[in-house]
């Protein structure tokens, strides 16, 4: 019986923490989240803005999410696909957007770059160098914007002090389960996780999607080239952005990361991944992730005590508590989510906590086809291919590629 309180206290604190999690994107009015807003009170100047897309494969609704970058409305900004090769599926659909679009400012680099670990700067240094403005607007190509979502950006940007301006990220799409996981858990742990930290501990939690900043500033704190071998390149620009002195900040402006077609493994690399990267940057920290799951945390009794009616009662309520709680965020963002998607919730979460432990047991990942071993704030290095060590990466493979 011991265990159950044991368990029912820390879900207890996770629940307040959740809570906390739900009033800061609360804090966040859902009408500062404008996709389209006409008449919306902004700046009448704004600064031309370089945006780098960089690109590989066929993201889901590719074609589409390229194209509203196009549709934006401001002033003069310029558009640079970032590839590393004409071979790759995604040019074709960067040169329809290119073809259809003749009148607008858009260059497509082609370029092999390996001098780093991390493909996604790889692609973007290329770019970068070509970049006319001053201002540059990275972000990926999985993501959809609005019409005055440079514009909203753009005008933080007016104050010196800002050196980085990142959005809130909202999951959209989901026709198979694994994308649907995937939409769930950017609407609840990942957006709760962002506005929690802005909100009550001004911390910058800077996510790749989109990332607004200086030239001056980049180089300031070393440029795209010193994050060139690291997996969490996003992250380590605006911690040090926050320790060069420049202010981060999350814009209240929603952009939509599109996800239709995941499978379960696809959802379960990419977190797998996104674990061991913040295990590599976090340490301790890391455990808050377990106690802030109050679905896995309060299944445990069952697992590790017994099945029984209090234990499994505890369980239900604590998942339809987070059902209700996911449910309320979906609304709060304008999610686009079948509302029945969400009494898949708790199965999500408890898939979320299992993959919590493996980032302590390997410290391996496998990224677009190249395996490399993570080290402290998430550096890679390139794993051994020979050896005692590269027997342990292989056995360990093995056993995850028959469990998977």
């Amino acid at each position: 019986m011991e265990i159950f309180w044991f368990f029912s206290a820390i879900t207890t604190l996770g629940l307040i923490v959740y809570w906390f999690q739900i009033l800061a994107i609360h804090l966040h009015s859902p009408k500062q989240y404008p996709s389209n807003r006409e008449g919306a009170s902004l700046p009448s100047s704004f600064p031309p803005i370089s945006i780098l897309k960089p690109m590989r494969g066929l993201d889901d609704n590719l074609f589409d999410n390229l194209e509203s970058f196009v549709l934006i409305d401001y002033p003069e900004f310029e558009i640079i696909f970032c590839l590393q090769d004409r071979n790759d599926p995604a040019y074709k659909i960067a040169s329809k957007i290119k073809d259809r679009y003749p009148e607008e400012d858009i260059s497509i680099v082609t370029e092999r770059f390996n001098e780093g670990l991390n493909p996604k700067v790889n692609n973007l240094m290329p770019g970068y160098r070509i970049a006319k403005y001053e201002h540059i607007l990275i972000s990926d190509s999985n993501v959809s914007v609005g019409k005055y979502y440079l514009r909203e950006i753009a005008a933080h940007m007016r104050d010196s002090s800002v050196g980085l301006v990142t959005n809130v990220i909202r999951g959209d799409g989901g026709h198979t389960i694994g994308s649907i996981f995937e939409n769930l858990h950017l609407n609840s742990f990942i957006i709760g996780s962002v506005c929690f930290l802005d909100k009550f501990f001004k911390m910058p939690c800077v996510i790749g999607k989109s990332m607004l900043m200086r030239k001056a500033d980049l180089e300031a704190i070393g440029g795209l080239n010193s994050v060139k071998d690291i997996l969490a390149e996003d992250y380590i620009i605006g911690e040090r952005m926050h320790k060069a002195g420049k202010k981060v900040v999350l814009s209240n402006h929603m952009i939509d990361n599109v996800n239709e077609y995941w499978g379960i493994r696809r959802f379960l690399n990419r977190h797998t991944r996104w674990g061991k990267l913040r295990w590599r940057i976090g340490g301790i920290k890391y455990f808050s992730e377990l106690i802030c799951n109050p679905v896995f945390m309060s299944s445990l009794p069952i697992l590790l005590w017994k099945p029984s009616r209090i234990t499994v009662s505890f369980a239900l309520i604590v998942s339809i508590i987070k059902i209700i709680g996911d449910l309320y965020i979906g609304e709060k963002i304008g999610s686009r989510l079948n509302p029945l998607t969400y009494l898949l919730s708790p199965i999500k979460d408890l898939l979320i906590g299992f993959v919590w432990f493996i980032p302590i047991l390997s410290n391996t990942v496998v990224w677009r086809g190249n395996r490399y071993v993570i080290g402290k704030d998430s550096t890679l290095s390139r794993c051994p291919e020979s050896g005692v060590w590269s027997w342990r990466y292989r056995i360990f493979d093995a056993i995850r590629a028959r469990l998977a």
